[in-house]
Formats: structure tokens, sequence, C-alpha cells
């Protein structure tokens, strides 16, 4: 199987020399998160920018929040994107908000949000993979709808969570699994999970499509910023110590690459957890360090 390691989390000021320094260096992806109401650049409008400077950087998103969102205007948004770079598009969609600033953002109806999730989500792929589609459900109605330009294969849709419900619905209606803030052993019990789900619903997902974001703190990071990562951290999740979901360093980040491979996870995507001074040199650092991971 092959490893991939991406990089990800970047202010919208710095996005076009990241870019450029991950294109020159031979960077697997980038990846952009979805903060409205942060300084980060919304994730798919940065994608169709930096589509714009590369040639062959695979562009993710995620965790892009489907519920609360038109599935039929972010179809149309994915087809564009995938028309503008093919085959390097890679989209995450989440069911919440991971920010409380967020949250209000994107209103449902009161205990609703998970069955929407998964009508929204049914509606999206079918878009992306049918000429026309007519669709009467609880939430969503489309008669003869289309977007286009389709892509010429269906693009993979990743679900990030791990709570045993959002397990179930990968396996059910994903193409892959991309975790957050988890260890190696947790990483692995929501692998089971998944792939136990997918066989009860006579799917498969294929053996390369698990990842998760790793936190790293460069060398030289202030110890301000380390308390502040590691209290990040433990505001996720205060069940587990954060320095078991922060790579202090770019040996630490080697570490956890490696125990997470061991429990058949191939995907990756590093955010640095510390302000960063220089983009080129995060680039050139991660390169040099985390690339000969990669196989």
């Amino acid at each position: 199987m092959k490893v991939r390691i991406g990089l990800g989390s970047v202010p919208h000021g710095d996005l076009g020399e990241y870019v450029d320094a991950c294109e020159a260096a031979g960077v697997d992806s980038i990846w952009l998160p979805d903060f409205a109401s942060s300084d980060e650049v919304d994730p798919l409008i940065g994608l169709a920018y930096a589509a714009g400077r590369t040639r062959d950087l695979k562009l993710g998103a995620g965790v892009i929040v489907l519920p609360g969102r038109n599935p039929m205007l972010v179809a149309a948004q994915l087809a564009s994107l995938a028309a503008l770079a093919p085959k390097r598009i890679l989209p995450v969609f989440g069911v919440r908000a991971a920010g409380a600033r967020d949250r209000g953002l994107y209103p449902v109806p009161d205990g609703e949000r998970a069955a929407l999730f998964d009508e929204a989500l049914v509606v999206l792929r079918r878009l992306l993979a049918e000429p026309s589609v007519t669709h009467h459900g609880r939430f969503f109605h489309l008669d003869d709808a289309s977007v286009g330009p389709r892509p010429a294969r269906p693009l993979d849709l990743w679900l990030g969570g791990r709570a045993p419900a959002g397990l179930r619905r990968i396996g059910r209606l994903a193409d892959g699994w991309l975790g957050a803030f988890v260890t190696p052993a947790e990483a692995q019990r929501c692998r089971v999970g998944v792939e136990s789900a997918a066989a009860d619903a006579g799917r498969e997902i294929e053996a390369d499509h698990y990842g998760t974001n790793i936190v790293v703190l460069p060398p030289g990071t202030a110890d301000a910023d380390r308390d502040a990562a590691l209290a990040r951290a433990a505001q996720r999740r205060p069940d587990v110590d954060p320095a078991l979901l922060v790579a202090d360093g770019w040996a630490a980040a080697r570490i956890q690459v490696r125990a997470f491979v061991e429990v058949g996870l191939t995907k990756f995507v590093v955010r640095p957890g510390a302000p960063v001074p220089s983009w080129r040199g995060f680039v050139d650092q991660f390169t040099a360090e985390l690339g000969p991971e990669q196989t």
C-alpha cells in the first residue's frame, strides 16, 4: 500500500507561497480546513486558487461541514474543481463544525443532523456520478437534476469522525476515513468498525483509504505556543494525554506515522500546531524529515 503524507492549515495570506513551495518540493497533497469564522481561506475557494497554480499537487478539503449546505451546490463546486484539476480533488466531509463559533452557521432541524447528513451524502454522490438525478427524500427533492462537467471517474468521498454511528455511516456510504486527534490504538478500532459496517452493507472500503491528521510542533516552537497547542488538544480530547496527540518535533512525527502505518493507516495530513515563520522553510523541513516515510 502507498503511504502518502500531505500538509494542511495555512493562513490565507501565505497560501500562494505555500502552494508554490509544495509543488516545487513534490509534496503529495495540501489540505484546507473548513473554519468559516477564522482567518483561513474557504477550502473550496482555496483549492480553486491552488489548482490554477499547480499541475501535480493533490488538493484536499476537509473536514467540510455538509449538513446545512445544499448538496447540489456542493456537487457543482466539486465537479468544477475536478474539471480544473482532474484526479487531484480529495473532499472529506463531517457532520458538524469543529469550532464552537461555526456551529450556528449550519442550521438543521433539531435532532435531524445525522439523518440529513446521510441523505445529503447520497444526493451528493449521485449528482457526481449520474447524468440525471431524481430524488425525493425527507430533506431534498430533485427532478432530473444534473451538475457538470461530471468527473470522468466519480470522486472518492471520505468522512471524518470516530463515534460508532459515524463509523457505521462511513461503512455504508463513504469511500474512506480521515481521523483527527486519535491515538494509533483508537485509529485501529475505527478502521475495524468501518470495515465491519461496510461488510454488513455489502460494501468494501479500499485498504489504503484510511488516514488521520497529525499535529506537529516544528523545532524552535516557543514554550507559549507549545502550551497553547497542548491546551487545544486537551480541549478536543480531554480524555487523552495531549502529549500523545501532538508530535513535539519531526522525530516524534515520524514515530507517530510509523505507529499509524502499523495499524493499517496509509494517508496522513500533517498540520503545524504553532505559528510558522516561513512556509517555504517549513515545507523544506517536512520534505526532508517525513518524505522518506512515504512508499
